[in-house]
């Protein structure tokens, strides 16, 4: 019996644990199997620089996990598995070459005060889109946290008919496909508040002039102001470690070093799984794939001509790179001490330099000046790193997972083995711009290529850590195909999940859970 199960899941990211705990929940008996050595996929803690010094591999930001209506659901059960968050009141600020900045804290009067030294007209617009977030975002969030089939969007639109009218429905949907400039240039006057929220736009493959990415700006930086940030104490990874914990003691499986060989079926359903050591899992409800859709014809060995190419055909977002950094203490900002107390700092100075960055990646390109989105957890985690020390997660954005040039003419190497040092020492020079000083804080580093983050997670195709654009043509009733929103595939049992279906890239465990309310009911 030790090898049958109502469900198996192939990968123990968060959204397939998610679905796992739900349907361990209704009784189902659940297995997960990992390739990795350890659960979690991109949301994982290690000591990746010296003993004592935790750092998040790839996310950082639990603020959806934590929000989200799978947390709610399993609040209390989770919190005796170990979860636990550290809330941050100064989500994020954006640094700027002359030596200001700008940011947000969940103090109204802090962040208008900040916004009315670029601006006092902003400052007023700010205030105003605060005092309709709580109008909006029910809206919002509920589209965010619909099912995307054509029965549930109907649905969808008929209550915001109700509620907000013709007139108002409408303005949405053109909201939801403005780019982020044209809403930014439209709303705010100042170049560096539009900068400040457009920088949240690049950590969902939305640059400046992509339709569809007005929304992650705006809804980031309303919820910053309203609600802050989580992160998760000790790293992120005290989720997964939560996750998993739950799961084993309601008598679930979740197996690490077991990499999938392939998918069992018939042609028309699912059975289980056979492991690369040979052994064979039977599903007697359900096979879900926790996987980049590209993956899934190779485990199915194909199974219909248009889904294949589908899967294949999905595209991806640009890669990262990640530099993890324990430091001897803190960066000392140029634009001044208060920026050490912030969770992110941006270093995005433009909108017109965050569409250069988008533009050579996409190409290609190593940028010749990334974004960076600098992470100081341990100024509200000091858990993280020995006393007084601290580590710094740097995001440098973007980076093409396919290297074929240099868009500055300096690094010859197109193999990442070979540009990752010089193209790291790039993003740190720009840090130590903005930072005086902090090279010689590092007391150590670990340098970590898209190569490198594929490797390690077959998901992020290229180091594409959303595992997928959000692009118009790939979002809503197109992530990760029309037609299969809700993650279902021609073969009946077999069902997808993870990032690349909707609602997509985060930690909020969307699609898992999800997955498991049409599984097994409500």
């Amino acid at each position: 019996m030790a090898d049958r199960f109502d469900a198996v899941l192939i990968g123990a990211g968060h959204n397939t644990l998610a679905c796992a705990l739900q349907l361990a929940r209704k009784g189902w008996r659940v297995g997960l199997f990992e390739a990795a050595p350890m659960a979690g996929g991109a949301v994982k803690t290690g000591e990746y620089t010296l003993p004592g010094f935790r750092h998040d591999w790839a996310a950082m930001n639990l603020s959806l996990f934590a929000g989200s209506a799978f947390f709610k659901e399993n609040a209390a059960e989770l919190a005796q598995h170990g979860v636990e968050f550290v809330p941050v009141n100064k989500p994020f600020a954006s640094a700027f070459p002359d030596g200001r900045w700008c940011g947000v804290t969940t103090d109204m009067a802090a962040t208008t005060a900040q916004i009315a030294s670029f601006s006092q007209r902003d400052a007023e617009t700010w205030g105003q889109l605060l005092a309709g977030f709580a109008t909006e975002a029910p809206h919002l969030f509920g589209l965010l946290g619909s099912p995307m089939g054509f029965r549930a969007l109907a649905y969808f639109m008929f209550k915001t008919l109700h509620a907000k009218g013709v007139t108002g429905t409408l303005d949405m949907a053109q909201f939801l496909t403005r780019s982020p400039r044209d809403w930014l240039t439209r709303t705010f006057e100042s170049p560096e508040v539009q900068a400040m929220l457009g920088a949240w736009g690049m950590h969902l493959d939305f640059a400046p002039d992509i339709s569809g990415g007005a929304l992650f700006p705006y809804l980031e930086g309303m919820a910053g102001q309203a609600f802050g940030m989580a992160i998760g104490k000790g790293g992120a990874d005290t989720i997964v470690r939560a996750l998993v914990g739950a799961i084993e003691a309601r008598g679930g499986v979740v197996e690490c070093n077991a990499p999938v060989a392939r998918i069992l079926h018939d042609g028309q359903r699912a059975s289980g799984i056979e492991l690369a050591d040979g052994r064979k899992i039977t599903a007697t409800r359900a096979v879900i794939a926790g996987v980049a859709p590209s993956a899934l014809p190779r485990l199915t060995g194909g199974i219909t001509p248009a889904f294949d190419r589908a899967m294949t055909g999905f595209v991806h977002a640009p890669g990262t790179m990640m530099i993890h950094l324990a430091l001897d203490s803190l960066p000392d900002w140029a634009a001044g001490p208060a920026l050490q107390s912030f969770a992110y700092v941006h270093l995005a100075p433009s909108l017109d330099q965050m569409a250069r960055t988008y533009a050579q990646a996409r190409a290609g390109l190593l940028p010749d000046e990334p974004i960076l989105v600098v992470g100081q957890p341990t100024v509200f985690d000091p858990s993280r790193a020995p006393q007084g020390k601290h580590v710094l997660w740097v995001q440098v954005r973007m980076a093409p997972g396919t290297i074929l040039g240099d868009a500055k003419g300096e690094i010859a190497a197109t193999d990442w083995a070979t540009a990752a040092e010089p193209f790291a020492q790039r993003a740190l020079q720009i840090l130590e711009r903005y930072a005086p000083g902090t090279g010689a804080k590092i007391l150590a580093s670990r340098v970590v290529t898209p190569n490198d983050l594929e490797s390690d997670n077959p998901n992020l195709v290229g180091g594409d850590q959303v595992c997928g654009s959000h692009h118009l043509a790939q979002n809503f009733l197109f992530r990760p195909a029309r037609g299969h929103a809700d993650g279902s595939t021609p073969l009946k049992q077999l069902h997808l999940t993870g990032a690349a279906v909707w609602p997509g890239a985060g930690t909020g465990a969307g699609s898992g859970t999800m997955l498991a309310a049409k599984l097994a009911g409500k």
